[in-house]
């Protein structure tokens, strides 16, 4: 029989901000604060948490960490923990923390807790509260200590450490409460997804000292070459894969905001030259300088950026340019011809002119291609052709999760009806970026999985004739929770809508 992990963590995550690896001595330093809790006084000892923590902190080590680590930790020891960590970190470091242990979300904020948290149970959150740890506090400090990269990762699955057989347990979702409002920069990978166990062995015959995820984990990113989102992506691969083997499923989930790639274990090597030079490097030297070729106009800061939109009619597809322009225009990859987008009945009060139309049409079944776009500036001037790639799925995907996450009060809606119709039509109308929509019914906890039909790429906005965008309740019912999981494995805050 396989073993759990009993953690209940929902503040778990790899948090990681821009990890850029920097060759020059003069580069900032590299700091680290790894924290292990195994022995709980209150609540349900870990087994593997401590071993996690060290796997780690040799991990980090080889990476060229100073690391800091920390076992058992009380409230008032990992305080002091966290202000050393604080202490060490000066601007532009790079910072990493790492935690196992339990954790606990209430009311959508996750706590880390300290082997001295008391027992708690229905109505005593504040002691929780009072006595843990808060994730989000973390990202604060490091970022508010300057450090250019912050990486937090946190090993826990989801169980409620608080839940006792003849008690009523503290209120709390059991599961991960997403961090989705990270700072520019900023990674997050949690060990499961949403509601999912992390496991600590893969059967009673695995001896491995660590958690089916730290175990994967601390080998990914080891490898040269790779940065953090492909280290999260085959992290999140081989642990769903390994779970499977015994049945269970577990699918480390990941949030990315970086803007620069993050290389853990250093940036792949550049490619050997296939030309050895025909001069010794001193008669290469005693040559003129040669002036450095002008960087091609598809890497122009100025280079536009589109948006994608999906509609009956097709695709609207708007170019967003810096500099102000006297036209545009576009053909996709592989046409002869550019067209001209025309103007708008408007004019630019940067140019004095009339103002170039931003927005193309492409039809419902366009193929991922490129699109080349070019503009006049001020002076007359043409640039680019610049290349925007058109990925019709990813595209879609990121458009109806802008529309679900600014819609949000419009997610359900409710009609007195013989009893009480609920509505989710708005969801049904977007479902090609849902994974899972679940409902909670006079509840804060979402338990009750909605049905949606599949998607349809050809026309996603339309319902199928067969679908039923409603369901009934009684008329009894005050209010309905919504929580969405999206299919990139972000999970959104809990909705709550109250008659």
């Amino acid at each position: 029989m396989r073993s759990l992990r009993r953690r209940g963590i929902s503040a778990v995550g790899l948090i990681t901000a821009v990890l850029i690896w920097a060759a020059p001595a003069e580069a900032a330093k590299r700091v680290a604060l790894v924290i292990g809790n195994n022995d709980y006084r209150n609540v349900p000892k870990l087994q593997k948490a401590v071993n996690d923590a060290r796997t780690m902190g040799d991990t980090l080590r080889a990476l060229g960490f100073q690391v800091m680590v920390a076992e058992n930790q009380s409230r008032a020891a990992f305080s002091q923990s966290l202000l050393a960590f604080d202490n060490s970190i000066e601007p532009g470091d790079t910072a990493f923390f790492f935690y196992a242990g339990h954790g606990f979300e209430i009311a959508g904020q996750n706590f880390l807790l300290p082997t001295d948290v008391p027992a708690a149970t229905e109505g005593q959150e504040e002691l929780v509260r009072d006595a843990s740890i808060m994730a989000d506090r973390i990202v604060d400090r490091l970022q508010n200590r300057g450090a250019r990269t912050a990486i937090l990762v946190l090993d826990a699955c989801r169980n409620n450490p608080f839940e006792r057989r003849g008690v009523r347990a503290l209120a709390g979702r059991g599961g991960l409460a997403p961090m989705t409002t990270l700072p520019e920069g900023v990674f997050s990978i949690f060990s499961a997804g949403p509601r999912q166990t992390a496991l600590d062995r893969l059967s009673d015959s695995d001896s491995d000292p660590n958690s089916v995820f730290t175990r994967v984990f601390a080998k990914q990113i080891r490898d040269p070459g790779d940065n953090l989102v492909q280290v999260a992506q085959r992290t999140r691969r081989l642990v769903s894969e390994m779970a499977e083997t015994v049945g269970h499923k577990q699918v480390p989930v990941y949030f990315d905001q970086m803007v620069d790639d993050v290389f853990l274990s250093g940036p792949p090597k550049p490619a050997a030259s296939a030309v050895a030079p025909s001069q010794p490097p001193e008669k290469v030297a005693a040559l003129p300088p040669v002036a450095p070729l002008k960087p091609p106009t598809s890497e122009s800061l100025n280079a536009p950026i589109a948006s994608f939109s999906r509609h009956n009619g097709g695709w609207t597809v708007v170019f967003s340019i810096a500099d102000p322009t006297l036209g545009i225009s576009w053909r996709m990859a592989g046409e002869q011809d550019f067209r001209e987008t025309g103007f708008m009945d408007s004019l630019d009060p940067r140019t004095r002119k009339r103002l170039p139309n931003p927005s193309i049409q492409l039809p419902s079944d366009a193929p991922e291609s490129t699109i080349e776009v070019r503009y006049v500036d001020a002076n007359g001037e043409m640039q680019g052709p610049f290349p925007i790639k058109f990925e019709p799925e990813a595209a879609l995907l990121r458009d109806q999760r802008k529309i679900l996450d600014m819609t949000a009060t419009s997610w359900l809606s409710f009609r007195d009806y013989n009893g009480l119709l609920v509505h989710y039509t708005h969801l049904m109308s977007y479902r090609c970026a849902i994974r899972e929509a679940r409902i909670g019914i006079d509840s804060a906890v979402p338990d009750k999985v909605l049905k949606m039909p599949a998607c349809d790429m050809r026309d996603p906005i339309a319902i199928p004739s067969s679908a039923t965008p409603y369901f009934k309740l009684p008329s009894s019912v005050k209010s309905v929770s919504v929580e969405l999981t999206y299919r990139d494995g972000s999970v959104s805050e809990i909705k709550t809508f109250r008659r």
